[in-house]
Order: C-alpha cells, then sequence, then structure tokens
C-alpha cells in the first residue's frame, strides 16, 4: 500500500510522532507511508505543505473572517498536482485545523477520486464548526448544527464573526460525499461521541487508541537525574503538557502547591511569563522522547488534570514508565486509567484529590508499578495498534468505491521509492 500521512507538524509533539511511528512501522512492514506536514523539521520523504508565510495569512484570514481552513487554496492544490503523478492507495488525515489546507479542495479531491480516506479523532474539530472541545462549556451545538457559538474566542479564535453554522455545513457536504470513509477515535468516549455527529454516516467507525512506544517509555534508574534535580527522597508529582494554561489544569497545580507543601511538583511544557509558587519546578517543553521518559520514570504520581482529553498520551506514557496515574472523572480520562493504575477523581472535589495523592504516597510507587507497566503493554502497545490501522487500511481497499479504476493509478509491485520521488 502506498499511505499518505497529512499532519500539520511533522515528526514533533503528540500527533507529529503518531504519524512517524505509523509510518515507521508500516514502511517496515513492506509498504510505502510518507507525512505531509507543515510545520516541523524537515524530512528526505516527506512533503511541506505550504510556506510560513502562507499559514501566516491562513491565521490572519482564519480570525478576521470566522472562517478556518478556507485559505492556502494554492498550496494544496499544489500538494494534489504532486499526489497525481502517482496517487497514494491511502489518504489519512490527522490535524487538519492549523491554518495550512483549503479544505474544499482537499476533500473535495478525495471524494472525487475515491480514494480511501481515514480520519483520527485527535480532538473533535472535526465534527464541529471550529472547537477541537466543548465539554467544559457544556455544548451540544454540533449534534445538529453548531452556530451561536460559546467559544468564539477560544480554540481557533474569531475576531467577532460567528461562522460556525457555516463551517459545520461545509464540513457535513465534504465528508460525507467521501465514498470510502473510516473515522477512527482514540478513545471511546471520543468515538461515541462521534456516532451522533454528520460523521456517524462513515462506512467505519472504531476506537484505536493511541499508542506507547514501550521500548522508550519504560521504568528506568533515574538517581542520576534526581541528584541533578536536587531531589533526593522526596515525594514527587508530575504534569506534563504540550503548553500550560488552565485548559491543562495550570490552576489546580497551584492549588495543590499551596495544599500540599511537602511535595515536589513538575511541570513539564510551554509556559508563559509567570511566577510559580517554590514547590513547583518548570521544565521546558521537549522533543526528546527519552528524556519525557526521564521524567514520567522519576516521578511518584502522575496526574493529569484537564478536563478535556480525547485520549491523553502523557497518562499512557506515565503508566508505561511504571509511574501510577491520577486523572479527573471526565471525557477519556476515566478509560485509561484502571484501578490497579490509580485513581479517577471528581473535579468537583478537590479535597478528594488531595486526599488520593497522600494515600497513594502512602502506599508507594512499587504497589502500582508492576500492574501500570503491564497495562500499558496489553492496551497501548505501538506495534498492535499500528496493526489495527493497516487492517482499517486493508478493509477500505476491500470496500466497493464509486470509481474502481482509480486503483490502477498503481501497481503493488511499484518499487518502495516510487511514491517518494514523485510526490
Amino acid at each position: 500500500m502506498r499511505i499518505l500521512h497529512i499532519n500539520a507538524i511533522n515528526e514533533e509533539k503528540s500527533t507529529g510522532r503518531i504519524c512517524k511511528e505509523l509510518s515507521t512501522i508500516a514502511n517496515q512492514s513492506g509498504h510505502e507511508s510518507i507525512v505531509a506536514y507543515a510545520t516541523g523539521p524537515d524530512s528526505e520523504t516527506g512533503i511541506r505543505i505550504g510556506s510560513s508565510f502562507d499559514q501566516s495569512r491562513h491565521a490572519f484570514l482564519s480570525r478576521l473572517t470566522g472562517k478556518q481552513g478556507y485559505a492556502s487554496k494554492r498550496a494544496t492544490k499544489k500538494l494534489i498536482t504532486r499526489l497525481e503523478k502517482n496517487r497514494p492507495d491511502i489518504v489519512h488525515l490527522h490535524n487538519l485545523h492549523s491554518n495550512y489546507i483549503h479544505l474544499e479542495t482537499l476533500l473535495t479531491w478525495l471524494a472525487e477520486t475515491d480514494i480511501p480516506t481515514v480520519l483520527t479523532l485527535h480532538d473533535c474539530w472535526f465534527y464541529t464548526g471550529k472547537c477541537t472541545h466543548y465539554t467544559s462549556t457544556g455544548c451540544d451545538r454540533w449534534q445538529h448544527g453548531c452556530g451561536n457559538c460559546p467559544r468564539l474566542a477560544l480554540d481557533n479564535p474569531s475576531w467577532g464573526l460567528d461562522r460556525t453554522a457555516r463551517m459545520w455545513q461545509d464540513k457535513e457536504t465534504w465528508f460525507n460525499a467521501i465514498p470510502r470513509l473510516a473515522v477512527i477515535g482514540v478513545s471511546d468516549w471520543i468515538t461515541t461521541e462521534a456516532r451522533f455527529s454528520f460523521l456517524g454516516q462513515s462506512s467505519i467507525i472504531r476506537r484505536i487508541y493511541n499508542w506507547v512506544d514501550t521500548d522508550v517509555f519504560r521504568p528506568r534508574d533515574t538517581a542520576l537525574l534526581r541528584q541533578r534535580l536536587g531531589l533526593k527522597n522526596q515525594f514527587v508529582l508530575l504534569g506534563v503538557a504540550s503548553s500550560w494554561d488552565d485548559s491543562k489544569g495550570l490552576s489546580k497545580w497551584i492549588n495543590l502547591a499551596e495544599r500540599l507543601p511537602d511535595a515536589t511538583i513538575l511541570l513539564v511544557g510551554e509556559l508563559s511569563d509567570m511566577t510559580l509558587p517554590e514547590p513547583i519546578i518548570h521544565i521546558p517543553s521537549t522533543n526528546r522522547p527519552e528524556e519525557l521518559a526521564e521524567y514520567y520514570a522519576l516521578a511518584d504520581v502522575f496526574l493529569n488534570l484537564s478536563e478535556e482529553e480525547s485520549f491523553g498520551k502523557v497518562t499512557a506514557e506515565a503508566m508505561a514508565c511504571g509511574t501510577p496515574a491520577i486523572v479527573l472523572d471526565g471525557t477519556a480520562n476515566p478509560e485509561l486509567v484502571p484501578a490497579s493504575c490509580g485513581y479517577v477523581v471528581s473535579e468537583s472535589h478537590p479535597a478528594l484529590l488531595v486526599d488520593t495523592i497522600e494515600r497513594m504516597k502512602r502506599e508507594g510507587k512499587d504497589a502500582y508499578s508492576e500492574a501500570c507497566v503491564r497495562h500499558a503493554h496489553q492496551a497501548f502497545r505501538l506495534e498492535d495498534r499500528v496493526a489495527d490501522y493497516l487492517n482499517v487500511y486493508e478493509e477500505l481497499m476491500n470496500q466497493k468505491g464509486r470509481d474502481s479504476l482509480w486503483h490502477n493509478h498503481s501497481s503493488p509491485s511499484s518499487s518502495p521509492s516510487t511514491m517518494e520521488q514523485t510526490i
């Protein structure tokens, strides 16, 4: 199979690493898999879409007009022209909401050429007018058509115009026109949500958990790291996020620092200039998985205090490193952490969170570590979850589409480098 992934970022952050790992395993299995991307490090076999100037222009127009995914038409046409030279057998859509793709051009081409298309719900954007999450605002307009958006200034912000109803209608039209469309949720929670949206008409709707590379995320000796950070035998709570704000629970962490003065808190990720309480140690964001795995393994307890998680990969990575987790009872959080690996607590009871941390401190990390590693290997093993995706690709290709002749554009006996050279 020739597989093309389209994602905002290459190799870095959560979705960038997911695309890279998917491609690596697929290529090792004898397929051809590459990534088209807007930002991130250049790849010899990948395709860079557009330019930083085009993305800045797209972002400006998005805020000005209230419509995202309606610019970058030239860059998208250029991508399609290259793909027409040697069409992929599968197009896998990831994050398209980073101001680099003209949605109508891309999705109409996929529909007209009847290329089997997979979209992974890393968040809720594919089936809403514009928002990536909506539970914290209690909004269910996405089920019927959006409009009067309560998150107009959030997610992909608008400077005032509410075009969410139009964007929802356009997405419904464009996605439902694709004959062979598989919708993959990264958790049971988001998969169920999608079934109540216009994506519920797709030929395949399935949950495939995100994965963890257990060769990297594993228990390890962190004595030297503790010494370097000056932690010695201190009880360490860990939080990890791409960037820290209240949507990721930053205010809850600050409150915890006041309630648990004997605990040391490590927060890994980008943070705007602000003064944190002394028990909190801030560590800048890292794109090195090995470094991140060391912080997971060092911690006594990992906390995910985000109210909105479509999966929560940081939680899975922490457990793979033998560190038990505490998560909030909402969205996808609870399904990731069985009782043997930690606790699920209610957001409305901050005192219960403190009590749970104190209980885990008394019980000790060793009471959970073996179960955490076992659960991560069973539920989030890289090779197993990639195999799930390869099975979806095969199912889509075997479905009878609008035009069965499209597949003649490629040959199974082609050289593995064919797509890389011609795209």
